[in-house]
């Protein structure tokens, strides 16, 4: 795999506003979802993602409000999660301005919804998120959890990831419990599992504390490197991550 790394800083969103947490709580506040998308975009992120983290968990639909004015200033292309539960929300997301969507719990417990969106508005617009926690009950090692990380479904990671691979999705992005927020690195295994299973894009998401970290992710099989609290803490530069990931003999976009 030489495809080009895509470097996506993600915004969380609780009641309008970019948080952070580890291992999915523990919120604390990073800043207004505008300002963030309009400073990633001029430092070169590649991709923005944005994450209604309690759309799903409250019953109510993606903030649309927040859509239109991150749409309003966003330069690349912009991926919006949560709440996502049917075509028509999703094209409602779409004609606010997001570039493509992702589902996670929606197509959890409808699979064929992920076949109806990749008609609706093609597999290059729709993402099937998997957020997992480690388990040694399940085969690979892994469960999938839905409902923001708070619900077991007792179904193994690797076997959902099939499904969801079949559908002809063009990007998964699989999520680890476990390193979430963590600053620890990536949750490597994980990312080379669900890349032994597809061709699609996979989204190293969960884990980053170091440029190193980043990496290692790509050597590992992702090459969407996406993160968080690195990036609205100051923690790590994009510019300064493409330069050492160009170091590190990887193909990054200017």
């Amino acid at each position: 795999m030489n495809k080009q790394l895509v470097i996506m800083p993600c915004l969380d969103m609780m009641n309008g506003r970019v948080v952070k947490g580890v291992n999915f709580v523990n919120i604390k506040d990073a800043g207004d979802p505008v300002e963030c998308c309009r400073a990633y975009c001029a430092a070169g992120a590649d991709e923005i993602a944005m994450l209604d983290i309690t759309a799903t968990v409250q019953g109510r639909a993606t903030m649309l409000d927040v859509v239109r004015r991150v749409a309003e200033v966003k330069t690349v292309p912009f991926t919006m999660g949560g709440g996502i539960s049917s075509v028509a929300a999703a094209e409602e997301v779409l004609k606010a301005g997001a570039d493509k969507i992702s589902t996670s719990s929606a197509a959890f417990r409808k699979p064929e919804l992920i076949a109806e969106m990749i008609k609706e508005f093609g597999a290059d617009r729709v993402t099937v998120a998997i957020d997992v926690a480690q388990s040694g009950a399940m085969p690979s090692g892994y469960e999938v959890f839905i409902d923001g990380g708070r619900t077991a479904t007792g179904v193994d990671a690797l076997e959902w990831a099939r499904r969801v691979n079949d559908f002809g999705v063009k990007c998964i992005l699989p999520t680890s419990k476990s390193t979430d927020g963590a600053r620890t690195g990536f949750d490597l295994p994980l990312i080379r599992m669900i890349r032994g299973i597809t061709d699609a894009d996979v989204v190293a998401s969960g884990g980053a504390g170091t440029m190193q970290h980043f990496a290692d992710a790509a050597a590992a099989g992702a090459n969407v490197l996406l993160g968080a609290s690195v990036f609205h803490f100051n923690i790590i530069a994009i510019p300064e991550l493409k330069k050492f990931l160009k170091a590190a003999g990887f193909e990054v976009r200017d």
